[in-house]
């Protein structure tokens, strides 16, 4: 097992995560599969949420994880209404800290089973959902992470943070991950590949310095060695609720910072570095000369912020 530096302290229903860690030969016996869903006053969205995870059929053993990243509504109170009404395992998490990269990493630590399936408090599932992503990876046992279709919910809210490909992708290992690909709204996890990483950059993702989490942290799985894919047939509905064209502007410019950070961390990591060099000035014919500097501006923002911060400057 990789050797990860600790989160910091968590409370988690039932028992203590250190306990639950010191398990982590026999996480992936208990259950197929593990639904991690971070939250954060959001209780109204996570009902909607709850109520299609309820609907879906599966034979499969999994159980739902459900981290609370410091809320002061009713998000306790939602959760524990949907675990009476659900026959499957359901953890209640209490994590805090800043942004949701943290509180990913105590969902995905406190599960037991070998593939983690992440979605956002505001995503519906297909009742499938579960099945279509566990024969992706019941295919191929060097899959470490899996991207799936993400479809707008309401057809009034704009046409942003979604996904309706219906090609599939396959990523060898060492690929260049471009963002948006594969989104956090509806991706998968072999638990072995996130664990063998450390996990989330906690640098990244909504509420922290950049988006981008869950992209970061499949191209570090990817330059590991392991394989990844995007497959249409795992659907969730998005229901992000942004109607303006300032919602989306403001979106977008986070959505740019956060690839300059991205590609930045990449290009320092000695490994990756030829590939995303390589293919970030593929991807300048697509990008306005506005976006390009918004992105070399994060890209140095994230480089002065390590130094000061002594990270290491190879990723």
């Amino acid at each position: 097992m990789a050797t990860c530096p600790k989160l910091g302290t968590r409370h988690w229903r039932c028992k203590d995560l250190d306990d639950a860690l010191g398990e982590d030969s026999m996480t992936d016996t208990l259950f197929d599969l593990s639904l991690v869903i971070c939250t954060r006053n959001r209780a109204a969205q996570l009902a909607q949420t709850l109520k299609r995870v309820l609907a879906m059929q599966s034979q499969l053993k999994w159980e739902l994880v459900v981290v609370d990243n410091g809320s002061t509504d009713r998000t306790s109170a939602v959760v524990a209404e949907f675990a009476a009404a659900c026959d499957r395992p359901v953890q209640m998490i209490i994590k805090q800290g800043r942004g949701v990269a943290c509180a990913k990493n105590a969902g995905w630590q406190s599960t037991r089973s070998g593939i983690v399936v992440c979605i956002d408090d505001d995503c519906y599932p297909e009742e499938d959902y579960l099945d279509s992503i566990f024969e992706c990876f019941s295919k191929d046992p060097k899959l470490g992470f899996l991207g799936g279709r993400i479809l707008l919910h309401d057809p009034t809210d704009r046409r942003i943070t979604i996904q309706e490909s219906l090609e599939s992708l396959f990523f060898s290992p060492g690929s260049f991950i471009r963002p948006g690909v594969i989104q956090g709204a509806n991706v998968a996890y072999r638990r072995a590949a996130i664990n063998e990483v450390c996990g989330f950059d906690p640098w990244f993702g909504a509420g922290a310095l950049y988006s981008g989490d869950e992209t970061e942290l499949i191209a570090r799985i990817s330059a590991a060695g392991w394989n990844g894919g995007y497959d249409p047939k795992p659907v969730v509905y998005h229901h992000h609720g942004r109607k303006t064209a300032n919602d989306e502007w403001r979106l977008m410019r986070w959505y740019d910072r956060g690839r300059g950070a991205y590609y930045a961390k990449c290009m320092l990591n000695r490994e990756m570095r030829k590939v995303y060099v390589k293919n970030w000035l593929l991807t300048r014919q697509h990008h306005s000369w506005k976006t390009t500097a918004l992105e070399i501006v994060a890209g140095l923002d994230y480089v002065a912020r390590a130094c000061m911060a002594g990270r290491s400057l190879n990723g």
